[in-house]
């Protein structure tokens, strides 16, 4: 049995399209161990951001198989995989997704609303994680009243909030200025390295990949080549 986080067999997506079946994706196969710390690089429309989104259940695969913690989630069906990805996956997004209405505490607090915890358990939790990404002391900031990198610190922190084992961070950093980037890149190899996240995360910035420890990249939905980091 495969001790990967994440085991990607002969994976293949297509949609159709005018009767056409338009390919995005061919054959991808491989592992990501845990605790690893992945990028994926490739020119727009290289299948990078679909193959995320496969890995992180928010899309199905046309074939093959996806094992995440031993679980084939292409075998689950939209109600089974919607409960497996508020258990198992974190999303971080490069517009943030936050909600303009809610504080950054009330952000962090939802994705704790389907977990069977009490008003004081999800508070506690929120609070700790938005500890660790650095805002305990922005807990009740609206959106708009925060910075680019405090916003992405606070979807980090609801990233986080449910333990997830696993990461998947698309352009985190994209809508960054260098220095909140950099923050940002450093908050992550401390989620990486300290907490054993395994982390998987699309860009296009070369600085962002170099953070990682692999980087694979993609053309025309295909597997280039791996660089291995230290």
């Amino acid at each position: 049995m495969s001790t990967a986080s994440v085991s990607l067999q002969h994976v293949s997506k297509h949609y159709e399209r005018g009767g056409q079946l338009l390919p995005v994706l061919t054959d991808i196969h491989f592992d990501i161990m845990p605790g690893d710390y992945l990028a994926l690089m490739g020119p727009s429309g290289s299948g990078k951001s679909t193959l995320l989104n496969l890995i992180a259940g928010i899309d199905q695969p046309s074939g093959g198989a996806i094992l995440v913690g031993g679980t084939d989630i292409a075998r689950l069906n939209d109600r089974e995989l919607a409960d497996w990805r508020a258990a198992n996956v974190g999303f971080i997004f490069q517009f943030y997704n936050l909600m303009p209405v809610l504080t950054a505490l009330e952000n962090v607090e939802l994705p704790l609303l389907l977990a069977p915890l009490n008003r004081r358990e999800r508070r506690e939790r929120a609070l700790f994680a938005l500890d660790l990404v650095g805002l305990a002391d922005r807990v009740k900031h609206y959106p708009s009243e925060l910075s680019g990198g405090q916003q992405q610190r606070v979807a980090i922190a609801r990233a986080i909030v449910s333990d997830p084992a696993l990461i998947v961070a698309d352009e985190p950093t994209g809508d960054l200025d260098r220095k909140s980037g950099e923050e940002i890149l450093a908050l992550l190899d401390t989620l990486n390295r300290d907490s054993g996240k395994t982390i998987v995360m699309v860009t296009h910035d070369q600085k962002a990949a170099d953070a990682a420890r692999q980087v694979r990249h993609l053309e025309k939905g295909e597997l280039s080549h791996l660089e291995i980091r230290q």
